[in-house]
């Protein structure tokens, strides 16, 4: 039984960190370049020692390494408080305010370390002031956009565990599907042993207290015909050639027991791509047998043949009563394994004068 995922939004791998922190350095410039181009801080950027340049750009840096990590650390608190799965609006809501109150924190330390550690000997000007104020608003920014990047981080999460999910679900169910669907195939072709060796023994009785010679001879070719059909019941699909084959052995059966009675012709095409639920055709002969009338004056005719898609089993109709009513195990039982095997389904065409049923050629 699948079990379901605890879905948790995971730090971004050190792989991903050496991407995100360089591209927030470079995105918090650009932001507050363009913010204010004509600053005299970026009009005279490069005027200014190499060691100034250096100085600052690794300061700003080491910012950037400050913000991403307060976000994360901050992401993964709020996990264990208010898991994305749980609330989702409430915990991207105090994300996004706790994120802004983090980098706000973080500016009101690194001013007042710098204000330690360096003398302003005058007040600042106004320019610097309106610097340091979009400075402010660059960073919220860029706690905003971090912030959506490990909301989108877990997002990705979720979606590819959901996928994966979803995946093993649809492989477990098609397995699930095959093994009831062999189980419920097997189970029909149980029926079928039973059934058979049933049917038959009934005539070998009737054969016995009629002529012991003849049921000699149904007896062994019985057994012969029971080999065959076990081998055949292994197979879920049989080629018609197979078919034939058991269906001329039990035709031989019917032979001894029914004389000129029952004539049964065959005329098929081979297809060696093609085939049908083993032990079928014989259903279909027994089954005709079964509700027919059959004497030397009206004998029952059966006819086999194939079209382009269908094996089709037909007899005239001379019905009788039943005196012991019918468990239709046979055609039920076809029905079922088709429909196990196949969508395409066999039908019945049905008239004052004849009853045939169409099988639909599987592949093999």
């Amino acid at each position: 039984m699948l079990k379901p995922r605890t879905i948790l939004s995971k730090p971004l791998n050190r792989h991903l960190r050496f991407i995100t922190i360089p591209l927030i350095f470079v995105v918090l410039n650009l932001l507050s370049y363009f913010l204010n181009p004509y600053s005299p801080y970026y009009q005279l950027y490069f005027e200014r020692p190499a060691l100034e340049i250096i100085t600052d750009a690794s300061l700003t840096l080491l910012f950037c390494v400050l913000i991403f990590e307060l976000s994360v650390f901050n992401s993964s608190m709020l996990d264990k408080v208010i898991p994305w799965t749980e609330r989702p609006f409430m915990r991207f809501s105090i994300q996004l305010l706790t994120q802004i109150v983090f980098v706000i924190i973080l500016m009101v330390l690194l001013y007042y370390i710098g204000s330690l550690v360096y003398t302003y000997k005058e007040k600042p000007t106004f320019e610097e002031e309106l610097n340091s104020i979009q400075f402010v608003y660059v960073c919220v920014i860029m706690g905003i956009l971090i912030s959506a990047v490990t909301t989108g981080n877990f997002l990705l999460q979720k979606w590819t565990a959901t996928m994966m999910e979803a995946t093993e679900l649809k492989l477990k169910t098609a397995e699930f599907k095959e093994i009831a669907m062999q189980a419920e195939l097997q189970s029909l072709k149980l029926q079928l042993d039973p059934h058979f060796m049933f049917n038959n023994f009934s005539t070998l009785s009737e054969l016995i207290s009629e002529d012991q010679l003849k049921a000699e001879v149904f007896l062994r070719n019985l057994s012969r015909v029971y080999r065959y059909m076990i081998a055949n019941l292994k197979k879920d699909i049989v080629s018609l050639e197979e078919e034939l084959k058991f269906v001329d052995a039990y035709l031989y059966l019917i032979r001894i027991r029914y004389g000129e009675n029952v004539i049964v012709s065959v005329d098929i095409n081979n297809d060696d791509d093609r085939g049908i639920p083993p032990i079928t055709l014989q259903l279909l002969i027994e089954n005709a047998i079964k509700h027919n009338a059959a004497t030397k004056s009206n004998p029952l005719l059966i006819e086999i043949y194939n079209t382009d898609s269908h094996i089709v089993v037909s007899n005239n109709l001379q019905r009788i009563k039943l005196s012991i009513p019918s468990a239709r195990i046979g055609l039920q039982n076809i029905r079922s394994r088709y429909a196990l095997l196949s969508e395409d389904l066999p039908y019945i065409l049905e008239n004052e004068e004849s009853f045939a049923v169409y099988l639909p050629l599987l592949p093999l």
